[in-house]
């Protein structure tokens, strides 16, 4: 039902869970399953289909059964998200449960480079999220991702999410067109611009940062619409597909609501 429930509020981009978000193991997708989605009727309508992945997976964990849980789940959820069709998975990248930054980035890498070899046909890539830095979370800056991208085997089978909330309360300071044109000027140099392929818009409930990781609806959080505006506007983003992990109820008004700000700031002001 995602893809008739994304096209029935205007929708042309959509993010999918492959199963249960809060669960590690789910039962295996059938191929009529796979079928229903992957060739559903109305799926060209939307320019932009990808998935994330559940949130217990953490690739940095210390306790080796939490990490051959994460290890196994993410090896399944790639499967899944490669019989229903999706480009790729946004990840977060994991959290160091103490053991520090350095040791957590290079256990992420040891396990992506795992996970990869294990599947060496398998075409989905992982698209590492930028963290608000809650806690030992990794990913805050873009020196850690970076750092990733620059140590993983099989570097081409990574790529890069921005939450515009996550950055926000990561202490990148996008409220104003100064500031985030600064943020990219950065992300550019240290990551590159072609690594680019999601965008999570989010306004914060938190203050610049924080690094609490709360999401509030477009323009009525902390970072205000300016951020907004210049993402809608700017050119190299027109392809870049969007989507919106606000705060909604069942009917997804709030997406609808959050549409149209975002829509709204496409058009140029009036003289």
């Amino acid at each position: 039902m995602a893809i008739e429930r994304a096209l029935g509020i205007g929708c042309t981009a959509m993010q999918v869970f492959v199963k249960n978000n809060m669960q590690w193991f789910a039962a295996p997708l059938s191929a009529a399953e796979a079928d229903a989605f992957r060739n559903h009727a109305r799926r060209g309508e939307l320019e932009a289909v990808f998935g994330h992945t559940g949130y217990l997976i953490n690739l940095a964990a210390t306790n080796p059964d939490f990490h051959a849980r994460s290890m196994r789940s993410l090896r399944e959820e790639l499967v899944r998200a490669e019989q229903l069709g999706l480009p790729f998975l946004v990840l977060h990248p994991g959290a160091h449960m103490g053991a520090g930054a350095e040791a957590g980035l290079e256990k992420v890498v040891a396990s992506l480079d795992e996970l990869f070899a294990g599947l060496p046909k398998n075409p989905v890539k992982i698209a590492l999220e930028v963290t608000a830095g809650q806690g030992s979370t990794l990913g805050r800056t873009f020196e850690e991702l970076a750092y990733i991208l620059d140590h993983v085997r099989r570097t081409e089978r990574l790529c890069i999410c921005l939450d515009t909330a996550h950055l926000f309360a990561g202490g990148h300071d996008i409220s104003t067109a100064a500031g985030i044109k600064k943020t990219f000027a950065s992300f550019d140099k240290l990551i590159g611009k072609e690594r680019l392929e999601a965008l999570h818009l989010n306004d914060s409930k938190t203050a610049l940062g924080s690094r609490v990781d709360r999401h509030e609806q477009i323009g009525k959080g902390k970072i205000g619409l300016e951020a907004f505006r210049y993402l809608m506007r700017e050119a190299r983003f027109r392809k870049i597909p969007k989507v919106l992990e606000t705060p909604k109820g069942k009917d997804m008004k709030e997406d609808v609501e959050n549409m149209a700000v975002l829509r709204g700031l496409m058009q140029a002001p009036r003289t």
